[in-house]
């Protein structure tokens, strides 16, 4: 603190007097009706000069600010009290003259405590026989207040407000040490930064913006009259009530005429400020998540929200943590793409407008960082009034009648997850959980397996149940569409979303290896259900159907589990975050990406390969054949790789494409009633993620992903032996010996060769060492032997770009 010269004599001076007057002119001015004596203005003294005379200060509770990511555009404002304090050289002269007009004319003559003013009221509150007149100086109501945000518990608070001669005693001492340590300037900057002015606005700058909407280094002699005087009764002169308005009207020409009487203004500038039309042109400050610039930025906002309110960094209770973020002043450059969120708002509208009672939810994040840049649903941000509710009725049949339902409005996490929201099942989409788990045992992208229409699996399921082959407890998964069976590798069986490959793959690879792997890609299993399940004692590696994407996720979660994939294996936390700076300007490390390599590039280069297959996109080394969703390159017009997903009865509808910029996954479901027996439709969820994916990408450049290499796009490849017209045992042993996989396709086709002879198999000629090679068996009845599924039949590897495969039900 800055110390001003002052004269000895006059605050030794003001020291005895104010500890005489203490008992005496204090009590006076506070209560006229007591009666002074001698013994009073004794024991003022003596109470007077033991007071404290260090005043701790603590910072006043400041507004923090969340910008979007382009540090700009302000997305919204938190606060226990909109303030943000402001140097004294960015406030007008006009407003720090008329303050001074307004509350303390002495403000530069005296040192902290106005001895005429304490008399002055004194004679007044005698005369009157009550308060009619206070002597407090701006330093001691800066003191007052200082006191009170200083307070630590709800008593000292009460203490520094109460009408009471102790309050008056403790303000004097204290402005008397803060005049002699700080500047004039200094303390007028506090007071105008801590000074309370109505309709949620402490301070200067947050009264500006409140009924102006300008800086205060803006404001002009009538705005800043205005504001001063009502700093008196902030509610009593309160302009945008219809009392209030004539009250701070008055007020406002009386600093005007006061301003004009002490010289600070000239009488031609006040008669022009009294003549002006006095006008409210701002408005109450926006605060919380329930009030962001666009309603549909209030889903970021509360992910922003909830992940704050986790950070120990900023507390250690969730009750520290909160006043931190609405009282810390802090600078907030969060991750939200304007360009990409309203791409994703966009999209979801045109294919699902709000008020439907199925959510259409996207999020967008983004690889090698975790920046999450949209989130998006049909849903307004919004609580639904519990007096005059606007949301239709639950769909949940098993609800209690009345329940209301979460459309239009909601403020639940639908997108993100959290509380009650565990998640939605997304199909097919899980199954690069088994390919990555595979790939990493050193299963090649070109592994072949024998998909038939129906397969046993070793899983166990419930005896006879719709998932059990007939009269089995075994878990037998089947195919979309008949015409998927046959020898697919990983390409072909991922881009056409054959079942009956991937669950043998899950075999080969190890159930719980598959779910390790979908945790370590950010899947978090947030029901408890399928949180047990995904463990070893909850029997992870029995389960089956994991593949198939039984287990619930969330958009958010989905999305990054393929971004971190489309980074080379990178994965990195979902973050709101890109930058916080505190009121110091220093910048906080938590805002930091938080990335770590969970997977070797190559593994995520060869999952990213194969995923390019559904969504029509092709690399050098890919062997595509039919495709569920080859549509989407098309739109996006960049490389891209991606998975859709469904699940039983067509319960919900997901989708998920990234870039190497950005991945975005949209799940179609009913929030209110997972098991819904409506069909959720690929023809709204899977344009609408393409559509947010192109958009957000516009203006950006193509980045290439990099193809897979070495050993685990073909693995070790060998010759497989002919054995055509040979007895099945003797083929079978022959291509056990060159090291293969044997399966026997019992079904027989037409063959030169003699009936249960082998006709030949798929494939032929070459694939991996350990690969399945399936014989097939001969009728007899002659003409040539069909080319093999895995030679130069379409799309296995000889035609990349085969038939778009649609999408039967139940993919």
């Amino acid at each position: 603190m800055r110390k001003r010269d002052h004269n000895v004599f006059a605050n030794g001076a003001s020291l005895l007097i104010c500890g005489l007057l203490a008992g005496v002119v204090v009590a006076a001015a506070a209560f006229p009706a007591v009666a002074m004596s001698g013994l009073a203005a004794k024991a003022g003294a003596e109470t007077f000069d033991k007071l404290p005379t260090e005043l701790t200060v603590k910072m006043a509770p400041q507004i923090s600010y969340l910008y979007a990511s382009d540090g700009k555009t302000v997305l919204a404002t938190m606060y226990d009290e909109n303030r943000r304090d402001v140097p004294i050289a960015d406030i007008a002269p006009v407003m720090q003259k008329a303050i001074i007009a307004a509350e303390d004319h002495n403000f530069y003559k005296h040192n902290g405590v106005d001895m005429k003013g304490i008399g002055r009221a004194f004679v007044a509150n005698n005369s009157a026989n009550e308060t009619t007149q206070g002597a407090s100086t701006l330093t001691m109501q800066y003191v007052r207040q200082a006191i009170a945000y200083s307070a630590t518990h709800p008593q000292d608070v009460v203490a520094a407000t109460e009408d009471t001669t102790a309050r008056k005693l403790r303000e004097m001492r204290y402005a008397l040490q803060i005049d002699s340590e700080l500047s004039k300037d200094e303390i007028l900057e506090r007071y105008l930064n801590i000074a309370p002015f109505g309709n949620g606005a402490y301070g200067v700058f947050a009264a500006s913006q409140v009924y102006f909407n300008k800086h205060p280094k803006d404001l002009k002699i009538e705005e800043a009259a205005m504001l001063a005087g009502m700093v008196k009764a902030p509610s009593e002169n309160d302009p945008t009530t219809e009392d209030g308005f004539d009250r701070a009207l008055k007020r406002r020409d009386y600093v005007i005429t006061n301003m004009r009487d002490l010289g600070y203004i000239t009488p031609e500038e006040a008669t022009a400020a009294m003549a002006t039309e006095l006008k409210v042109t701002g408005k109450r400050a926006p605060n919380g998540c329930v009030a962001t610039s666009k309603n549909h930025w209030g889903f970021f906002c509360d992910f922003f929200y909830r992940w704050w309110m986790d950070q120990e960094t900023f507390g250690a209770t969730a009750y520290d943590r909160e006043r931190r973020l609405k009282s810390g002043g802090y600078n907030i450059v969060t991750t939200l793409d304007v360009q990409a969120q309203e791409a994703a708002k966009k999209a979801v509208e045109k294919h699902l407008k709000t008020g439907k009672p199925e959510a259409l939810m996207l999020a967008g994040i983004e690889p090698g960082t975790g920046r999450v840049r949209s989130i998006a649903v049909n849903r307004n941000y919004k609580l639904d009034d519990p007096a005059k509710p606007t949301n239709g009725k639950s769909t949940n049949p098993k609800a209690p009648k009345g329940t209301r339902g979460t459309w239009p409005n909601t403020t639940n996490p639908l997108v993100t997850g959290g509380g009650d929201i565990t998640g939605y099942q997304a199909g097919s989409t899980f199954k690069m959980f088994p390919m990555v788990a595979a790939l990493e045992k050193g299963y090649p992208l070109a592994y072949t397996i024998n998909a038939p229409e129906e397969y046993v699996s070793k899983y166990p399921v419930e005896y006879n149940s719709p998932a059990a082959c007939a009269g089995t407890s075994k878990y037998c998964p089947r195919n979309a569409s008949k015409s998927m069976a046959g020898t697919h590798n990983m390409w072909s069986a991922f881009g056409m979303s054959v079942n009956t490959y991937f669950v043998p793959l899950e075999e080969r690879a190890g159930a719980l290896n598959s779910i390790n792997v979908a945790k370590r890609l950010g899947i978090q299993f947030r029901s408890s259900e399928d949180a047990k399940r995904a463990t070893a004692e909850g029997g992870g590696d029995l389960w089956g159907a994991f593949t198939l994407g039984v287990s619930a996720t969330t958009p958010l979660d989905l999305a990054n589990a393929y971004a971190t994939l489309a980074a080379d294996g990178k994965y990195c936390e979902p973050i709101p975050v890109q930058e916080i700076r505190d009121q110091s300007g220093k910048t906080l490390d938590v805002a930091s990406p938080r990335c770590e390599q969970r997977f070797k590039p190559e593994i995520a280069r060869a999952a990213i390969d194969a995923a390019r297959c559904p969504l029509g996109d092709n690399s050098p080394t890919s062997q595509c054949r039919s495709r569920t969703t080859s549509f989407v390159r098309g739109v996006v017009d960049k490389p891209v790789a991606g998975k859709s997903g469904t699940t039983d009865s067509d319960r919900t509808a997901a989708l998920v494409a990234t870039t190497k910029q950005l991945s975005v996954a949209g799940i179609l479901a009913d929030p209110d009633w997972p098991e819904s027996t409506e069909k959720m439709e690929h023809s709204k969820v899977d344009p609408a993620v393409a559509e947010a994916l192109r958009d957000a990408m516009k203006g950006k450049p193509s980045q290439q992903f990099t193809p897979p290499s070495g050993k685990l796009v073909q693995g070790d490849q060998r010759s497989i032996p002919s054995v055509e017209c040979q007895a099945v045992e003797t083929a079978r042993s022959r291509l056990k010996g060159a090291g293969f996989e044997v399966e026997v396709d019992t079904k027989p086709i037409d063959s030169k060769c003699p009936a249960n002879t082998v006709a030949g198999t798929s494939p032929d000629g070459r694939t991996i060492k350990g690969g399945v090679v399936v014989i097939k068996i001969s009728n007899g009845r002659g003409g040539a032997n069909p080319p093999s599924p895995g030679g130069n039949a379409p799309g296995l590897p000889g035609n990349p770009n085969g038939p778009n495969l649609g999408r039967p039900p139940g993919e």
